[in-house]
């Protein structure tokens, strides 16, 4: 019996298929004219890590990691300090805190390998004004030559503690908004698909089903249970990693911090690279991934 492929494309009031989908007459639009992308599937080889160098965290800044060659790194997950006063912040002004993001993620960019993704985990802060750090960020990644992919809200939901910041109760006179969400910004280093190179995939249909939807719903982590002040679940990079990578590939924390990032990558079947400046977070992360996985054998 002969099958036949459906194709669908972009239609005035779009259209709920995506088998085979052309999309070439929407991206011909105006409104992307002068937005072409560069989406280049460059012939350049990955680069191994070095065996000594995988599944360890690297007390040092991020801003110059020594320890990966070029076009080495699978994904990169990370949710870098808000630098709102935690113990772990530096104090930085805006202008040096956003210099720190990004020399770390043009460091990032020269280790990705070719179709190599990035997602960062990002609240907004302040109120007097409102600071729209992911907004800057996406600035940051458009200089850097990253293409972004998307953008997935965080619905932190009733996990997330009740807020008090309400500005004038019940007042038109100044109300206050209370973010019960964080973005994941997600973005590509030359081209929006990578090779396979024959690894295996392990994402389940009812994940890739879930886990492609713009809005995410987990709970958040308890500080007081990871001893970090500002931990992020174990659940967030385990399923980017699950969509992004494929088994036995990289996973690069430059900003690990409590080692959740680690945990999930070994959990999933993927190594991973850290870098923290914190001796005390290091030895932190080394301990929970030891708790919770065991030892840290290479893949």
């Amino acid at each position: 019996m002969e099958t036949s492929t459906v194709s669908t494309k972009t239609s005035s009031f779009g259209t709920n298929g995506r088998y085979n989908h052309d999309s070439s007459e929407f991206y011909s639009k105006k409104i992307y004219a002068n937005l072409k992308i560069k989406n280049d599937q460059k012939t350049i080889a990955e680069n191994p890590v070095l065996i000594e160098n995988l599944n360890k965290i690297f007390c040092k800044s991020s801003e110059k990691m020594r320890e990966l060659p070029d076009n080495s790194v699978h994904l990169m997950v990370t949710s870098p300090p808000y630098n709102v006063g935690k113990e772990y912040d530096q104090d930085l002004t805006l202008k040096e805190y956003l210099t720190l993001l990004k020399n770390v993620f043009k460091e990032t960019h020269r280790v990705l390998a070719p179709g190599g993704r990035v997602a960062v985990n990002i609240a907004n802060i302040g109120r007097k004004p409102y600071l729209p750090l992911h907004a800057e960020i996406i600035q940051i990644m458009a200089d850097l030559g990253f293409l972004m992919r998307g953008e997935v809200i965080w619905d932190k939901g009733s996990s997330s503690g009740g807020s008090c910041a309400w500005g004038s109760w019940k007042s038109a006179a100044n109300p206050t908004l209370r973010d019960g969400h964080e973005y994941i910004l997600i973005f590509s280093k030359d081209s929006y698909q990578r090779k396979k190179y024959s690894k295996n995939n392990t994402i389940t249909r009812d994940e890739f089903l879930e886990f492609t939807k713009s809005i995410w719903r987990f709970n958040t982590e308890s500080a007081k249970k990871v001893n970090h002040p500002a931990p992020f679940p174990v659940e967030l990079p385990r399923r980017l990693i699950e969509l992004y990578t494929f088994e036995k590939d990289v996973v690069l924390d430059p900003f690990m911090g409590s080692g959740t990032t680690a945990i999930a990558a070994l959990k999933s079947g993927r190594n991973f690279v850290g870098y923290d400046t914190s001796k005390e977070y290091v030895e932190l992360a080394n301990k929970r991934i030891d708790k919770e996985v065991g030892q840290k054998k290479l893949l």
